[in-house]
């Protein structure tokens, strides 16, 4: 069985930081490409950062480039989303997925061709 479970998240004041984590269960982490989405009310389902745990290639959201990064664990199985220079627009609920089609390369961050999902993570950043 495949299976996400996230971790981390909260409340936090702007310019502070917050650390997510995915472990991610009944696969190799290598077979996967793993991303992290959120969605505040109202609005879409937006890829956030995208990574391949096969060659390490990763995607950014143009918004968090240089803010976020998103990093992985092979020996624990687990994805990382270190958030830094919160903003309060970055409040949503964040979602860690993985794309079982992707033999573990990057080739998407559209939210509806990732596959499985984790239980989901509210972030709320307060100005």
């Amino acid at each position: 069985e495949v299976r996400l479970v996230q971790s981390g998240g909260g409340l936090v004041q702007a310019g502070g930081s917050l650390r997510l984590s995915c472990v991610l269960s009944g696969f190799p982490l290598e077979d996967y490409a793993v991303g992290w989405f959120r969605q505040a009310p109202g609005k879409e389902r937006e890829a956030v950062s995208c990574i391949s745990n096969r060659d390490g290639s990763t995607y950014y959201q143009e918004s968090v480039k240089g803010r976020f990064t998103i990093s992985s664990d092979s020996a624990k199985n687990t994805v990382f989303l270190q958030m830094n220079s919160l903003k309060p627009e970055d409040t949503a609920v964040y979602y860690c997925a993985a794309d079982d089609k992707s033999h573990g390369l990057l080739k998407t961050y559209q939210w509806y061709e990732y596959d499985y999902w984790g239980q989901g993570t509210q972030v709320t950043v307060s100005s």
